[in-house]
């Protein structure tokens, strides 16, 4: 409103009997939704740790007949990050817990590098159960497996997704290219920005990959980065 306006409003105001307006202040609109937030992931986390109960006894494709535990996911509930990799593995078939063998040690030290902590994403898989010998999730197990993890996204509501490895960015960009074609470029998933990059087991069996992950991890640092510093500012 401009001064004129202004004053007619105050006018308006007096006339009507009202002697005092609140104005909120700044501080109290930021506690406000500082508390909104932390309702939310509270709500999320909730929401998260019923689901795993719900669906730990899935019989939806064959990978439950050898199936240890159910592997749905953990991390932060309200993550600006979501990793998603392939499959669980041995040692994630025993524990129910995601990338804690070799493979998982690896992604810690992955995430140390650009200074984020398991604690801070979320990390989950296409597939929750492990396919037997490690093989690759067929079309008929990633789909049967698909709306957890839709699910799973909409709860969280990442800002950013990283996938982790070929088979998981052909089953969620429903498109076939090398992992070098992948890297290449960024995507969209529900609107969110979508990176790709070696699944740490592949970098295990060959280092000389590391060199080009780091290039990936730093993009993905960068829009990190920016998303806390438009939070911050915002």
């Amino acid at each position: 409103m401009n001064t004129k306006q202004v004053k007619y409003f105050l006018e308006y105001i007096r006339m009507s009997g009202i002697e005092e307006i609140f104005h909120k202040p700044e501080f109290m609109k930021n506690t406000e939704k500082d508390t909104s937030n932390e309702l939310e992931a509270r709500n999320a986390e909730n929401l998260l740790r019923e689901l795993k109960e719900k669906y730990k006894n899935c019989r939806k494709c064959v990978l439950s007949e050898n199936r240890i535990k159910f592997v749905y996911g953990e991390g932060n509930s309200h993550a600006k990050l979501m990793l998603i990799g392939e499959a669980p593995g041995a040692d994630e078939n025993v524990t129910g817990r995601p990338f804690v063998g070799r493979a998982g040690q690896l992604l810690t030290k992955m995430l140390a590098a650009i200074q984020l902590k398991r604690e801070d994403v979320y990390i989950t898989n296409v597939v929750k159960c492990r396919p037997p010998n490690n093989r690759n999730p067929l079309p008929n197990e990633v789909s049967a497996c698909s709306p957890y993890l839709e699910e799973q996204i909409s709860i969280i509501k990442p800002q950013l997704i990283l996938l982790l490895g070929k088979v998981a960015a052909v089953s969620l960009l429903k498109m076939n290219n090398t992992l070098g074609r992948f890297r290449e470029d960024t995507y969209s998933i529900h609107g969110i920005k979508t990176y790709v990059t070696y699944h740490p087991s592949a970098l295990l069996r060959n280092p000389n990959w590391k060199k080009f992950a780091w290039i990936d991890l730093q993009k993905v640092q960068r829009d990190y980065l920016n998303i806390l510093s438009r939070e911050k500012n915002g």
